[in-house]
């Protein structure tokens, strides 16, 4: 990988419309590349023979099949609700209408 360097960043700041001072390129130049020398050593380490993992653990579906229980009728959901219409619910407009 290369390096990524101040003028990388000044030129990658650039291109995005972000200001930044001369300070903040130097600090961001360094801190780019700690990262990118991360990612080199996991990129040496993580080779061909090392299996991918999405999850540390290794899990198999832990979702349950969906099962239909008891249903209630509409006029059994709707006989709890402060206020109800044509069978739907009916709650306060937040929105109003032009």
């Amino acid at each position: 990988m290369t390096e990524i360097n101040r003028d990388d960043v000044a030129h990658l700041a650039h291109l995005a419309h972000i200001d930044m001072s001369e300070a903040e390129l130097d600090r961001m130049a360094g801190e780019l590349a700690v990262i990118v020398d991360s990612v080199k050593s996991v990129s040496e380490i993580a080779g061909p023979e090392v299996p991918a993992t999405s999850h540390p653990i290794p899990l198999s579906n832990v979702l349950r099949e969906d099962v239909v229980g008891q249903l209630l009728t509409q006029e059994q959901a709707l006989s709890g609700a402060p206020d109800a219409q044509d069978g739907r619910f009916k709650v306060p407009a937040i929105l109003e209408e032009n």
